[in-house]
Formats: structure tokens, C-alpha cells, sequence
């Protein structure tokens, strides 16, 4: 699998495994590393009127040195700047030394309009601002509009949360090697990537599994084995049942939204469960989905008894009001078997009591719960969490999936899904076109739709997450969200066809 996500400690961890293995030592794996570099520069910018490699005293630092070595061979022009040396004996010095081009100082860097920049810094593995003659140069690239091409990440981002620290290069062609960070998923440091191109540089898969990585690129390669396939003799109840709460008059659509999101995601049964004083207005718009009156706990459990549903959906449009919050915590307390899927204005009613959810989702019997809250719904359930400005977007998730015992998908351009056991999936299929009222309801109906036919948690709201991303990606400009329930249509037809064959 080579949607593993490595932290820069972890992929120092799997450089070091690779070298001690063998056949490649150190500066073999450099030699590799810069190769691929110079051939994005030079099949990219073959007219290039001069390329400045810019480099770190690091084994980023290394690569460059390799780089410009390559490209003053091809009969590139090549001005090759440092910011120090590399350490005597390293492999970066190796590669210095095996350098022809002359070495100029950081400080004295100077570029022209027609030129390119390869900025082979720091990487993913700086920690800390950049500042003087590094942050000059980012300047300088910006003042220009120069290309860059970065070396595995612009210097600047974090490798692990992908956060600007200062000043940061905004590459055009991001050349990085073995397998993605998560500063090249999060934003801003996404933002700052350009085209990201991974490549082999001869570190083996059986190496990287020897890292127990727990954290992946939220692509179908992590839960196709789980999609679902219905079975022959299937049936509309062995498809699954899903229940949607609805609000009161007017404030209706939210549930449909979400309802009809799960019909279309493969659920073989919907129903809205509404208050009786807004069942005229839901029975106005509904065909396929059933309907329910379900406006107390007595009547919710005789729909539980009766119906057995899978999954429950619980928030779209119901309103942030404290006794919303006191009824999702009657409703978990009563729920053994089925997942709840918690969205909108039930986290945000829950916000006023959350230690009594967290505690209500340890119970030995209590459902999975899957929560999707948005920033500033994330923010008022987990307000230490979300005002850890040291904590990246994926260690919050994790840190909240982990204190509510739930799945939770921390939504944005950059979702993050990540799971009570620590694993996490970060999103990158997202369009701004996803960015209108009513989205958020559709996804937690297709969560609702993929739990409800068997899916895990943590994979159904993967899957979710990816399809409803591909579906506005696919859609584009226009999109509102009445439009996402069939605009997944084609998306679910190409996944259970892959699911049909072998797993990719």
C-alpha cells in the first residue's frame, strides 16, 4: 500500500531501515533522491535561462548538491548557493564533494526573471521558523514569481501538520520520495506544494511496514475491501435501514438532504423520523423514503424495536438548543447495536455537556458514534483541543476521536477522519464547490448509507468523505447540494465495479 502517510521522524526511521538492509547506503539513497529531482526540472523547464539550487547543510542540503551536479552535466546553468556546510563525513558532504558546480553563500543569492529555483533547504524536517538568509531567499522567489521545484517539501512547512512556520516557498512542482508527509495533505502547506510527484528511490515496501504507520491518504486503497457489495439475493432490509431525525416546520430539508444521501449511497431502507407537527411538510417532499412520526423517546423506541436500523442519523436541522443535546444522550444510552452518526446542531447542543457524552460513549454497551463537526462545531466541543496551537489538525482529530471514543471527521478542505485506536486518513479530493449550505447534511447521510450495509466506522466515514469529495469534484461550478445525492451516482458505479474485481 503507498497511501501511508510518514511523519519526518518516520521517514527518517525508514531511511535509516532501508540503509541497514541494503543494497543502497546513505548516500546511494541521496543519489536516488536528487536523480528525481533533476528529472522533474529538466523534462519540466528545459528553456530555463538558469537554475539556482539552494541548499540546506542537511541531507535535504545533499540532494540539492546531487541535483546540481546532474543538471551542470546536462548543460543546465547552474548557480549553486548554501546556507553552511554539510557535517564532515555525512552523506550531504559526500555529495558536496562530488559537486563540480561552485558554491556561492546563501546570503549573497540573487536571481533573475527566466530562472527557476530548486530549493533543497531544509524539507520536511524543519521544526522551527525560517528566518535570515533562508527567509530572504523565500522573498526573493515570491518578489520574482519564480518556479520552484521543492526538494520532498517546500521549505518553510511543517512536515507533520503541515503549518507555515514564518516564511515558506510556495513551489510549483513538489519532488518528494517513498511516501507523502502530512504537510503535503494539510493546509496551507497543501496549498503550497503545487504538483506533488512521489517517487521510488529504492525504499521497499517491506520496509516502511515495518513502521506500523497509522496514518494514511484518505484514498480507496484504505477501505474498497470494505465497500459495499450487496449480495444476490439481497434484500432492502439486508441492505440496511437507515433512520434520519428530522427538525420541526421549516427547518425540514436538513434530514431529506441527508436521507436521500443515504438511499443513494446503497441503504436499503430510509426513514425520517419527524415530529408530528411537521410530518405534512416532510410527507410533501418525500417518495422512496419512509416516514415516521418519532417526536419523543417512546416513540423512537418503538421504531428501534420494530425496525432494527443500522444507523441513525441525529442533528441536521433539529437546532442548538440544550434539550437537542439531552436527547442524542437518551438516544445513546438506548442505542446498543446500531451507529450514531452525530452532525450539526447535535454537537453543537452537546457542546454544553460534553463530559456527560464522552462518558456516555464508554459505556461497555453504548453504539459507535461518528462525529462530524465542522471548525467551528469542532471548536465548541473541544475548545482546549482546537485552541492547541501546537497541535497540527491531524493531532487534534486524534486527539478528540480519541477522548470521545468516536470516529471523527474533522471537515474542511483538508478533512481529517481519525479513528478512537489512533488511525487517521487525511482527505485531499475536497472542491470549494462543496463549500454551500446543506453539503455537510448530504455526508452524513452517506456515512449513515455505508454503516448501515456493514462498513467499520472509521472506513464507512473514509469512504464517505472521498465519495462526497469525488462527487462535487466530478460535479464542479453550479453545484448546490440538492444536486450530490445523484452526482454520486457515477462515483459508486466505479467503485463497486473495482469492488467486483481485485481490490487496487
Amino acid at each position: 500500500m503507498s497511501n501511508e502517510l510518514l511523519s519526518p521522524a518516520e521517514m527518517a526511521e525508514a531511511d535509516r531501515l532501508a540503509i541497514a538492509a541494503g543494497p543502497l547506503d546513505g548516500i546511494g539513497l541521496m543519489r536516488r533522491a536528487g536523480e528525481a529531482v533533476a528529472a522533474v526540472v529538466l523534462a519540466r523547464y528545459p528553456r530555463a535561462s538558469r537554475v539556482h539550487v539552494l541548499c540546506g547543510p542537511g541531507n535535504n542540503g545533499g540532494d540539492g548538491y546531487v541535483v546540481a551536479r546532474i543538471l551542470d552535466d546536462s548543460g543546465v546553468d547552474v548557480s549553486l548557493w548554501a546556507s553552511g556546510s554539510p557535517k564532515a563525513g555525512s552523506d550531504a558532504a559526500l555529495a558536496a564533494l562530488d559537486c563540480p558546480v561552485e558554491v556561492r553563500p546563501l546570503s549573497a543569492f540573487a536571481a533573475e526573471t527566466g530562472s527557476i529555483v530548486v530549493d533543497a533547504l531544509y524539507g520536511a524536517g524543519l521544526s522551527k521558523p525560517l528566518s535570515g538568509d533562508a527567509a530572504r531567499a523565500v522573498d526573493i522567489a515570491t518578489e520574482l514569481s519564480l518556479p520552484v521545484v521543492a526538494v520532498d517539501l517546500p521549505s518553510g512547512i511543517s512536515g507533520d501538520g503541515g503549518s507555515v512556520l514564518g516564511h515558506a516557498f510556495r513551489a510549483r512542482t513538489t519532488v518528494t520520495f517513498a511516501r507523502k508527509k502530512p504537510g503535503h495533505l494539510l493546509l496551507p502547506g497543501r496549498d503550497r506544494c503545487g504538483e506533488i510527484v512521489l517517487t521510488d528511490i529504492g525504499i521497499p515496501d517491506a520496509i516502511v511496514d515495518q513502521l506500523a504507520i497509522a496514518t494514511f491518504e484518505n484514498t480507496p486503497d484504505l477501505w474498497l475491501r470494505h465497500f459495499p457489495r450487496p449480495a444476490v439475493d439481497a434484500h432492502k432490509y439486508k441492505r440496511g435501514h437507515v433512520g434520519v431525525f428530522s427538525g420541526g416546520p421549516g427547518a425540514t430539508g436538513a434530514a431529506r438532504l441527508s436521507a436521500m444521501a443515504a438511499a443513494r449511497s446503497g441503504a436499503g431502507a430510509v426513514t425520517v423520523l419527524s415530529q408530528a407537527n411537521a410530518l405534512q411538510e416532510n410527507a410533501a417532499h418525500l417518495t422512496s423514503i419512509m416516514l415516521r412520526e418519532a417526536g419523543s423517546l417512546e416513540k423512537v423506541q418503538e421504531f428501534l424495536a420494530a425496525r432494527h436500523p443500522e444507523a441513525l442519523v441525529f442533528g441536521p436541522g433539529l437546532g442548538p438548543k440544550p434539550k437537542v443535546g439531552d436527547f442524542a444522550l437518551q438516544l445513546i444510552a438506548t442505542m446498543t447495536d446500531s451507529v450514531i452518526v452525530l452532525d450539526a446542531d447535535a454537537i453543537t447542543s452537546l457542546a454544553h455537556q460534553p463530559q456527560a457524552l464522552f462518558e456516555a460513549a464508554r459505556r461497555p454497551s453504548a453504539p459507535a458514534l461518528v462525529l462530524t463537526p465542522h471548525e467551528g462545531e469542532f471548536g465548541r466541543l473541544f475548545p482546549d483541543i482546537a485552541g492547541d496551537k501546537s497541535l497540527s489538525k491531524l493531532a487534534k482529530a486524534r486527539a478528540a476521536a480519541a477522548r470521545a471514543n468516536a470516529t471523527v471527521v474533522y471537515k474542511g478542505a483538508d478533512t481529517v477522519i481519525a479513528a478512537p485506536n489512533g488511525f487517521a486518513a487525511i482527505n485531499s479530493n475536497g472542491a470549494p464547490w462543496l463549500a454551500t449550505a446543506g453539503s455537510g447534511d448530504v455526508l452524513s447521510g452517506i456515512v449513515a448509507g455505508f454503516l448501515a450495509q456493514g462498513m467499520p466506522p472509521f472506513e464507512a466515514a473514509c469512504a464517505a468523505v472521498w465519495t462526497h469529495g469525488e462527487a462535487g469534484s466530478r460535479f464542479g461550478p453550479g453545484l448546490i447540494a440538492e444536486d450530490l445525492p445523484l452526482a454520486l451516482v457515477p462515483v459508486l458505479r466505479e467503485l463497486a465495479d473495482n469492488r467486483s474485481g481485485p481490490a487496487k
